[in-house]
């Protein structure tokens, strides 16, 4: 996970949901990292690991260590805050 960005966004680029995700963080200038599970196999396990073995996206991990599948923005940015907050 980067530095300057307290989630990294498990996603892949077909994906209409992981999209819908970016567009709605980037309009708001959120913080995220990226990162492909096709062009990242170690990530796309990870994903499965946490996913009952499924590899779903957009998978979201934050730097406390917890996680979220699937979140809507709003959430996500809820959660920044809490950690902001820690």
């Amino acid at each position: 996970m980067s530095a300057d960005a307290p989630v990294t966004l498990y996603t892949t680029t077909w994906c209409p949901f992981c999209q819908r995700l970016t567009a709605d963080l980037d309009a708001t200038s959120t913080p995220y990292e990226r990162i492909d599970v096709e062009e990242h196999p170690e990530a796309g396990e990870w994903v499965k690991s946490v996913n009952d073995g499924n590899r779903v996206v957009p998978t979201v991990k934050y730097s406390d260590g917890s996680h979220a599948t699937n979140p809507p923005a709003d959430d996500v940015r809820a959660k920044l805050a809490e950690l902001a907050e820690q």
